[in-house]
């Protein structure tokens, strides 16, 4: 035990601390101090290479010579406490002099780095710059000393999310690493699913410390790797650190050790993620980053730069005894003074070039995480100036202010670091929000490598925070190098293939919400997306394709003249309207003669005249629906015919009445006669008036569109209004025909040389078969077969009253003039 007594002159102190030195604590392999009136301090990760085992056979501080394969408190705490004491002489808590103060302390780019040094700094309020991931603290008072020259890490996992909605990657692997990774898994993947993405698997990325976990680490590495080659998902998320490049760049080597086939995987690495990798990988394939994308904080290149490392060689800074290591490990050689095991080792000679070196052993170009802890010291620079500016008002001479910089507490530093906005010498403005994160966009860049070794980054897209809500990424597709086994053409990372037009997504029971069944879309449904969800119903005035994947327009349909059906039903009625015209005419003609003049030649001329109408009727039934021609297509048809049934009910009544009428003592006599014949017609034309009348005054016809009876035509229609209405109409006109068929029928044999009752008969049974037949064939057909059918009922119906009355007359008129006279028409058959 060391005695400190407050009373001892400063000579016993020194003789004391020397003795109370920590002589022997474990080293740290590259240091570099340059003395300052101010100086700012750096604890940051570089170089990785094997540790020796620790058997404690002797001092841990001389087993553990070589660095491990991963930062470790121990170290970290070292250097933290070596900041808190003289340069050279190890006494935390103790300095002899403030020169060699440290006014802030940068860190990375790991997250453990930040963590464990600031379990020492924080306590003394040291101001702290991180350029790597945030660490999880345990005390978060903590927080309020750091600086991050890390942008906010949400923004990123926006940007990701928002590449692999672009690009329809919901099929994706992660690799995460232990302490970074684990916030990532358990708060960023779930809003992942939320927006669709599933994982085919989620590892944590396997860390080693020491030698003795190699053959325990590596059986981690070689699962972790298998479960990756074995998965279906072509896309893998890697969150990590600069550490996951070596887990990275160790696949093709595991892939030939343990004969696991390699698959081409495209790989999204985080703005953690750098190049890193070990000596041992100097000469391995790097082809496994070809075509990976990853994100970077937003960088540019620092005029001087280049210069600098043309400059850089370890005979410009001898005391810089990293520069020395890393020159031999690039250039695999060794300087002189360097104890030689072989004697055929190469000797560096510090000439070498760097711009020699592939890029796989070093990058030319400053990467984001060099050009993070190149704003980090402006920002100190810049604090310190603020700082100075606010001391200086009372200055009196230089020295004076001097002194007052090298008083103040390194608290008060931080206030000025908070606030600090500049421009570097890149041109490019730096500056932190309220809650001391770097404002800055992220680069996409895509991993370009060549054979000899090397590789580009190329910037192919930016994350700007500042965007639109949900457009925060941009990317130039059509720029990024995919890689090779995809000949440029973009991978497709899905659970399963897509579902093409005319299917859609069926969920399977027991498997990720990625992973589903394809299944025709069911009838009159359509999908036009490929993976659609739900198949959708067409539009009323579309139906769907026969493969079901798009809706194509309705053709509006109607009878039409340029329709061979309706040009042949045109044709039809014309013609018989003009044998109408034709039979008319030889009656009126013949009008005086005897055929003519019988069974009341008014009612002939009346049922010739409507017979005429009826066959003009059908031409309102061609053609394009308007509402004139609707409101007069039934109605129409309906009176016209109604006359002309009503005519032929009363010539079969005046028939059979003139045969009663003959017997003696008859009392038919008096019913005999034009005012029995005409009362008929009259009042069955006014009943069908009147029923026509309530039709057009309740519930009238109108054009209208039927978009469902068709699955591929929209019928363009006379809307009946009122069915009741309609089969009314109808229901009274097969009223008068039955009662004429039926009066016709009782008399269809009296005797008599020229008997009009038995081809009345004959016109009233096939009026009558029309339109019982007609009913069930208008229900059963659609558009305008429907109105075909209709018009050719007015036809046939028509022509049946036409053909089967007229003919007989017209022949003796025209032919057989000898029997048109009044002896040969009351000549009796017995």
């Amino acid at each position: 035990m060391c005695l400190v007594l407050a009373l001892l002159p400063q000579r016993a102190w020194d003789v004391l601390l020397d003795n109370c030195l920590i002589s022997d604590p474990l080293p740290i392999n590259h240091k570099y101090y340059h003395s300052g009136d101010i100086n700012i301090a750096g604890i940051i990760s570089q170089i990785y290479t094997f540790s020796n085992t620790v058997t404690f056979k002797s001092h841990p501080s001389h087993e553990l010579l070589g660095d491990l394969i991963h930062f470790v408190a121990t170290w970290i705490y070292l250097a933290a406490m070596e900041l808190l004491s003289t340069w050279g002489r190890f006494i935390p808590n103790y300095k002899c002099d403030r020169q060699d103060n440290a006014v802030a302390v940068i860190g990375g780019p790991n997250s453990d780095v930040s963590l464990f040094m600031a379990n020492i700094l924080c306590v003394y309020k040291v101001p702290q710059l991180r350029y790597g991931s945030a660490p999880v603290m345990n005390d978060q008072s903590q927080e309020g000393f750091f600086q991050t020259l890390f942008p906010k890490e949400d923004h990123q996992y926006i940007g990701i999310l928002q590449l692999l909605l672009l690009f329809r990657w919901t099929w994706i692997g992660v690799i995460f690493a232990y302490y970074s990774g684990e916030t990532f898994a358990e708060t960023v993947l779930p809003k992942f699913s939320q927006r669709g993405i599933c994982f085919d698997f989620i590892e944590k990325l396997p860390t080693v410390y020491f030698n003795t976990d190699i053959a325990e680490k590596v059986a981690e590495w070689d699962k972790t790797y298998t479960d990756i080659m074995r998965s279906t998902a072509n896309v893998v998320i890697l969150h990590g650190e600069i550490t996951a490049m070596i887990f990275l760049l160790t696949f093709p080597a595991f892939s030939e050790t343990f004969d696991i086939p390699v698959k081409t995987k495209v790989w999204i690495m985080t703005a953690q993620v750098e190049f890193t990798s070990l000596p041992l990988q100097r000469l391995w394939d790097i082809d496994i980053i070809h075509g990976a994308l990853s994100l970077a904080i937003h960088s540019k290149d620092v005029i001087g730069f280049q210069n600098f490392l043309h400059n850089r060689n370890p005979t410009s800074d001898e005391e810089d005894g990293f520069l020395r290591d890393f020159w031999q490990q690039a250039f695999n050689c060794v300087f002189p003074d360097t104890e030689v095991e072989k004697q055929n080792e190469k000797i560096c000679t510090g000439e070498e070039k760097l711009e020699s070196l592939p890029g796989s052993v070093f990058e030319m170009s400053m990467t984001s995480h060099s050009y993070s802890v190149y704003n980090a010291v402006h920002a100190v620079a810049h604090a310190l100036q603020s700082l100075h500016s606010s001391v200086s008002k009372r200055r009196a001479m230089v020295d004076g202010v001097r002194q007052e910089l090298l008083n103040q507490q390194p608290w008060q530093l931080h206030h000025y670091l908070r606030s600090v906005s500049f421009n570097n010498s890149a041109g490019e403005k730096v500056s932190f929000d309220e809650n001391g994160e770097l404002v800055a966009a992220f680069d996409i860049i895509n991993w370009v490598t060549f054979p000899n070794k090397s590789f580009l980054r190329v910037k192919v897209g930016e994350i700007d925070p500042s965007g639109p809500r949900g457009q925060t990424a941009t990317i130039a597709v059509d720029a990024i190098i995919w890689p090779s086994t995809y000949n440029q053409a973009q991978p497709i990372s899905l659970c399963n293939d897509l579902c093409h037009f005319g299917y859609s997504k069926r969920k399977k029971e027991g498997e990720p919400f990625c992973c589903y069944d394809c299944h025709p879309c069911p009838e009159g449904k359509i999908s036009n997306q490929k993976d659609q969800d739900n198949c959708d119903e067409c539009p009323e005035d579309h139906f769907p394709s026969k493969d079901q994947a798009f809706c194509i327009p309705k053709v509006i349909s109607f009878l039409t003249y340029t329709d061979p059906l309706g040009i042949s039903l045109a044709i039809i009625a014309l013609s018989f309207s003009f044998i109408t015209i034709l039979v008319f005419s030889i009656f009126i003609t013949h009008k005086d003669t005897p055929i003519v003049k019988a069974n009341n030649r008014n009612l002939t001329f009346t049922l010739l005249i409507s017979l005429l109408l009826s066959f003009l009727c059908a031409l309102l039934f061609i053609g394009r629906p308007e509402k004139v021609t609707c409101l007069l297509r039934q109605t129409a048809f309906g009176i016209i015919f109604s006359v002309a049934v009503s005519c032929v009910l009363a010539k079969t009544i005046t028939v059979v009445l003139a045969f009663m009428a003959t017997k003696p003592e008859s009392r038919m006599r008096r019913w005999v006669g034009k005012r029995l014949a005409n009362s008929i017609v009259l009042s069955s034309s006014f009943t069908q008036v009147t029923i026509s009348a309530v039709w057009l005054s309740l519930s009238p016809p109108f054009p209208d569109f039927d978009m469902h009876s068709m699955t591929e035509e929209i019928i363009l229609e006379c809307n009946e209004g009122s069915a009741i209405m309609f089969y009314c109409v109808l229901g009274f006109m097969g009223f008068l025909a039955i009662i004429s068929f039926t009066v016709a029928f009782l008399g269809r044999n009296l005797p008599d040389s020229f008997n009009e009752a038995k081809f009345i008969t004959l016109s009233m049974l096939v009026f009558c078969s029309v339109w019982l037949t007609f009913v069930p064939t208008y229900l059963s057909t659609k558009g305008k077969y429907m109105v075909a059918v209709e018009t050719f009922s007015i036809l046939a119906s028509s022509a049946g009253l036409l053909g089967c009355i007229f003919p007989p007359k017209c022949y003796i008129i025209v032919v057989r003039r000898d029997l048109n006279n009044k002896q040969q028409l009351m000549r009796r058959h017995y």
